[in-house]
């Protein structure tokens, strides 16, 4: 069976390149069997997350007090089998948790969450969730040894580095799936005990363990993005979006079992946002049950999924590769625009229409992106819903086919777009390029979070334009791009940023992308007069500093004259710039520092106020 498992692993995390991340994926699989009970083996560790994840500032020790009081009512859910209400005593204990921590005053204060205790339970419970923050910064009380006591505390006690490992993952990723978090601790805690028996552990460590924090970043990434769909938009967009991947990934399966698995799959995605670890553990092990009793009629991707333990088995099938394209007929297509009963079935049944709709077209076209699909979808109705009052529909929505080409190559002449200007410009000068049109767009946030911001689109331009098929830039740029303007528009839910960022993040899913690429100067803002000298610094810590902090404060001053001139043009900055680069560099290499700097930033402060005027 062991050796059954290994063949079948290597599939897993395909997508991830490097094999130190499918080896540790794949001992910690070999390691574990299938067990009829693992919600209620697990149920100390599924619990543990929850805490932590809803009490970041916890410490470890804080974190388990609480799950030891927890578990005396959980003894009720480990006491029923689980077919019996299982998902109705893990909201019990929901519950019973918020009451707990609303019935300690000190521990409700220190995690700012006493106004979240005066009002009920249903209100109380989306209020601790709005005080979740997953760019929280917890390394004042981190936990998890560093790599060179790792070895020495697990000789000790291997199952409190498992744990320690828990708990600091689900306080730093508070949206991050349960099931996820138990899929890699097991990876951490059997890469742990294979490289301390190695003669050089660090270096051990160093290779294993890096994969594994990568994907966590990543995928915890996604799973609040998919937190954001779900709250944000109603749930037609939410289960849009997971028809849309589940046919992409399975477009032989029909649209009756697509449907139903798109249903659940967005069911599940609620239960593990709202934070019940326990509930979202259970749901996903029945979700995926269900998807291996179905596997022949869905994908033979995952059979070898299939094979594994549970929690190995969500995971794998979660990332499994999309299924081979089978050869479709145009004609159930074609019927969505060329059939004269099209406004009856989409005037009787709108939803399950434009749904069987959204599924033939997703299947027709996997290499395109989930926006872009949903943009043909989101094209179509609205086109449905003009033409079919008219008295001839047929004439009119007889063009869709048309527009669902054009509104694909927009889609892609923005990414075409975006990487020639880089070609062009090279990565620093497109970076800047972009910290420019941002700082114009959304000029209320600061200039760090706005160099952070568009760092990351800048990288992900830097990673997707290379790619050598053309069709992989355009999703690659596409699912970046979701990404990205999601966390600023998480940002923007938080601290509103202005009406133009507000009506990109909230009007269209669909179009998110597309209007923050149209997206104008915000001639509503009126910044803050600073004069040059509040501006600019040129101290001698500079000399210390590396490469990329200097690169940032440069971009930094950079986004500050943007605001100070919106009007101004690139090129009109572009001396100040190079001449802070320039005088940095001459100072540093000077004999007296100090005064170097003194002197020349007098110089480059008159060069900046004539150019603000000031």
């Amino acid at each position: 069976m062991k050796t059954v498992r290994f063949i079948y692993f290597l599939a897993f995390f395909s997508y991830i390149k490097g094999q130190t991340l499918q080896r540790s994926l794949l001992d910690a699989a070999m390691q574990h069997s299938n067990s009829q009970n693992y919600l209620e083996e697990n149920l100390r560790d599924i619990i543990s997350i929850m805490v932590a994840q809803f009490l970041q500032k916890s410490t470890y020790e804080e974190v388990q007090t609480i799950v030891e009081e927890l578990l005396d009512f959980a003894e009720k859910c480990k006491s029923l089998k689980l077919h019996e209400s299982p998902l109705e005593c893990s909201y019990q204990l929901m519950t019973t948790f918020l009451e707990h921590v609303c019935n300690n005053q000190g521990m409700a204060d220190k995690h700012v969450l006493s106004d979240c205790c005066n009002v009920n339970n249903t209100a109380r419970h989306k209020c601790f969730l709005l005080n979740k923050k997953d760019d929280a910064n917890y390394r004042e009380i981190l936990q998890i040894p560093d790599l060179e006591q790792i070895c020495e505390v697990n000789k000790g006690n291997q199952v409190l580095v498992k744990k320690r490992y828990i708990y600091e993952t689900s306080r730093k990723h508070p949206f991050l799936y349960g099931p996820t978090i138990l899929t890699m601790s097991a990876c951490y805690e059997t890469a742990v005990q294979s490289c301390c028996q190695e003669e050089n552990k660090i270096e051990c460590l160093q290779i294993k363990l890096q994969p594994i924090r990568k994907y966590i970043r990543e995928i915890s990434l996604r799973h609040h993005h998919l937190c954001e769909i779900g709250t944000k938009f109603n749930h037609k967009v939410a289960k849009a979006v997971e028809l849309v991947l589940l046919t992409k990934k399975q477009p032989k399966a029909n649209f009756s079992e697509i449907a139903k698995l798109a249903a659940d799959i967005k069911n599940l995605h609620q239960t593990c946002c709202e934070g019940n670890a326990v509930a979202c553990v259970f749901g996903r092990s029945q979700l995926m049950n269900y998807t291996c009793s179905k596997q022949a009629l869905l994908s033979s991707k995952i059979t070898p999924c299939c094979a594994l333990p549970v929690p190995f088995r969500g995971e794998c099938i979660i990332n499994s590769e999309n299924d081979n394209k089978t050869h479709l007929s145009s004609l159930p297509l074609s019927r969505f625009t060329e059939d004269r009963f099209v406004c009856k079935q989409f005037t009787d049944k709108q939803d399950d229409f434009l749904q069987e709709f959204l599924y033939e077209y997703s299947r027709r076209h996997p290499e395109l992106a989930v926006p872009v699909i949903l943009r043909v979808d989101s094209v179509y109705q609205k086109l449905l819903e003009k033409c079919c009052k008219l008295e001839n529909p047929l004439e009119c929505y007889g063009h869709g086919k048309e527009m669902f080409q054009r509104v694909v190559h927009e889609s892609h002449e923005h990414v075409k777009n975006h990487c020639d200007l880089r070609e062009k410009l090279g990565d620093s000068n497109f970076h800047n390029r972009l910290l420019v049109h941002y700082t114009k767009k959304a000029p209320q946030l600061s200039a760090q979070e706005l160099v952070m911001f568009t760092e990351n689109m800048a990288a992900a331009t830097t990673k997707c334009c290379p790619l050598s098929d053309e069709q992989q830039q355009f999703v690659c740029m596409e699912d970046a791009a979701k990404l990205i303007l999601g966390a600023l528009c998480r940002r923007h839910e938080t601290q509103p940023i202005n009406a133009g960022v507000g009506h990109c993040c909230d009007d269209s899913y669909a179009f998110r992308k597309l209007c923050f690429d149209d997206l104008h100067i915000d001639g509503t803002y009126i910044s803050p007069l600073l004069s040059c000298d509040q501006i600019i610094s040129l101290k001698e810590d500079l000399c210390k500093a590396q490469e990329e902090e200097i690169q940032i404060e440069k971009q930094k001053l950079l986004s500050n004259l943007v605001k100070q001139r919106p009007y101004a043009t690139e090129m009109q900055f572009k001396p100040i710039i190079v001449d802070f680069t320039q005088l940095v560099k001459m100072c540093c290499q000077a004999e007296k520092r100090e005064t170097c700097f003194q002197e020349e930033e007098s110089k480059l402060i008159e060069k900046c106020q004539s150019l603000l005027g000031g």
